[in-house]
């Protein structure tokens, strides 16, 4: 089988992971991928045909709306699908899941689907929700299947009106856990943190706006967390918004306690060397952030997203909070960090937190199984009409 999917962007970031995690398995699994992204890429996925994935890259697909290029982008999408033959097209990404799933017209035989990995009409203005929900309904009509990385994501483009229910399934982030769960401090631990043991607070997320580090930074230096003795946060990632967050942590003289520790190997050592993980985001998905924290046994600190509560509980294994309440995230997780007890019932919490939904064996094989019948309610639909 030929299974091609299509990225708008390639960079470090969770669904890129995820979907890198799913090509490497259909690759084990003997069969044919190839990916194609569109033209921001990061040179790490370089080795990926080593390792047996065939990359294409595509100029023309960008992330911001560009009617002219995204015309473009369309028509050479058609050209390759044609001269690639592809027997699944999985989109991924707000951009790509549109144009790669209107292209797939050239392409009529080909199963269609596509990856939910954010929901891209919440958390945004009434015209833009228009917008995307009008897109995604037209996108739909040439979808057999849609997978969502939780089930509240899939949940809303069945209650948006996009796809029926019975076309919508949810195939966990799947990661190797025991990198987490048997995790130890970094070698390098000393450096990022100082000397003794200070309490550690990690946020690690893509340097996108939607992360909100900036709201972020301006409440931790508004609240009492700056002024906790020895705290380090340490902010583990890359992406097109660090310069201005460098830029603001030496506006609000912060130097002292926010460490960058740029894209790391090593996730799983970095939470073993943290108190509490927190994350502001203003949209995601499911955060594999917050799977690789209960994995690790270290509470999370969140704001109230969908799917959050299908991992996260308030008080049983973090604290969550309302949505777009970083300055109440912020100090949150300052007053537990503060709170010994506290934070070690929360830590115990979150390693007895049951993630073996999200094994790296599982996405594989349940995104082959969910391929297998929706091709066959395919085949059985076409029959229906023919006849």
């Amino acid at each position: 089988m030929h299974i091609v999917h299509v990225l708008t962007r390639l960079l470090r970031a969770g669904s890129e992971e995820n979907t890198l995690a799913t090509c490497r398995a259909q690759v084990a699994a003997g069969h044919q991928v190839t990916l194609i992204h569109g033209a921001e890429w990061d040179h790490c996925w370089d080795t990926l045909e080593s390792a047996g994935i065939a990359r294409i890259g595509l100029p023309e697909m960008v992330h911001a709306l560009r009617p002219l290029q995204d015309i473009a982008a369309l028509q050479v999408l058609r050209e390759l699908y044609r001269c690639l033959k592809p027997d699944v097209i999985h989109t991924h990404q707000s951009k790509a899941g549109i144009l790669g799933r209107l292209a797939a017209d050239a392409v009529p035989e080909a199963l269609v689907v596509h990856g939910i990995h954010i929901v891209p009409f919440e958390a945004v203005s009434a015209a833009r929700r228009h917008a995307y929900v009008a897109a995604e309904k037209m996108a739909a009509r040439r979808t057999d299947l849609f997978i969502g990385v939780s089930q509240a994501a899939g949940r809303a483009y069945v209650e948006a009106g996009i796809a029926p229910a019975e076309r919508v399934h949810c195939v966990r982030s799947g990661m190797d856990l025991a990198q987490f769960q048997q995790a130890v401090p970094p070698g390098d631990g000393e450096r990022l943190v100082g000397p003794g043991r200070p309490k550690v607070a990690l946020m690690m997320a893509a340097f996108e706006k939607r992360k909100q580090h900036l709201p972020f930074l301006r409440a931790f230096a508004e609240s009492r967390a700056a002024r906790l003795p020895g705290l380090r946060l340490l902010l583990a990632g890359q992406g097109p918004e660090e310069a201005p967050v460098r830029r603001a942590v030496a506006e609000l003289g912060l130097q002292e306690k926010v460490v960058f520790c740029g894209h790391r190997p090593d996730p799983g050592a970095l939470l073993a060397l943290a108190d509490v993980a927190v994350l502001s985001s203003a949209r995601e998905g499911l955060p594999r952030v917050a799977v690789q924290a209960m994995a690790a046994g270290v509470p999370m600190v969140i704001n109230d997203l969908p799917g959050i509560d299908e991992l996260v509980r308030h008080e049983c294994n973090g604290l969550v909070l309302a949505p777009g309440d970083v300055a109440g995230t912020c100090d949150a997780m300052a007053r537990l960090l503060e709170d010994p007890a506290r934070l070690a019932r929360l830590g115990h919490g979150a390693r007895q937190t049951d993630v073996s939904d999200w094994a790296l064996d599982r996405l594989g094989r349940d995104t082959m199984s969910l391929y297998a019948e929706a091709a066959a309610a395919a085949r059985q639909e076409a029959a229906l009409v023919a006849a």
